[in-house]
């Protein structure tokens, strides 16, 4: 049964932690136990270009305040990506504006181009679609991000125009692609199969 999105972002939390199970990857909630492994793999100036919250340098304690933010934060859904129970990068939903809560990952430099990026947004389109009532999805990768951008599209987002947006890691403002997923088109393009929902 879908939930309808409240007023008060609050009711987002789950009571209970669970697990996103796809083909090859799991994606779980982070814990202060991932805050090294995550610091390493975000620590790299390449990811932090193309995110727009991510800073430069990305250190441990960066990584504690992340985590720490986002356990008590119910403005996000946060998952640790997981291959073969070794982290690779993060993916999930800022609710910040519920009516259009938007979709975000990062991956390890030493784990592009292996699908990991589409497989897991996959699964969190699915989840937040399944789970939730909303209408649309939507998301953003700089100009000078074509593979971010072609994560989206294989996810069937549709392009709806150039905005300007503030990096954290370069100090300004840059130009970034939009994206929109409305619910009827992953509805009608969906083929990739849903990932198995999983309590913890």
């Amino acid at each position: 049964m879908l939930q309808d999105i409240p007023t008060s972002t609050l009711a987002l939390r789950q009571t209970r932690p669970f697990i996103l199970e796809t083909e090859r990857l799991s994606l779980r909630k982070p814990t202060l136990a991932d805050a090294r492994v995550i610091a390493a793999l975000a620590n790299d100036r390449r990811i932090a270009e193309m995110a727009r919250r991510l800073p430069h340098p990305y250190t441990q304690e960066e990584a504690v305040r992340f985590v720490e933010a986002v356990a008590g934060d119910s403005s996000e859904t946060v998952f640790l990506i997981e291959h073969n129970h070794v982290p690779v990068g993060v993916t999930g939903v800022d609710w910040s504006e519920p009516d259009a809560p938007e979709l975000g990952y990062w991956v390890g430099v030493d784990y592009w181009g292996r699908g990991f990026a589409t497989e897991a947004a996959r699964a969190v389109i699915d989840y937040t679609f399944e789970a939730f009532a909303v209408d649309q999805l939507r998301s953003g990768a700089r100009v000078v991000n074509p593979a971010s951008r072609n994560v989206l599209e294989k996810c069937g987002f549709q392009w709806t125009g150039v905005e300007l947006h503030r990096s954290r890691a370069l100090g300004s403002s840059t130009p970034v692609d939009r994206f929109r997923l409305s619910r009827g088109v992953w509805s009608s393009l969906k083929t990739w199969g849903s990932a198995a929902r999983r309590e913890r």
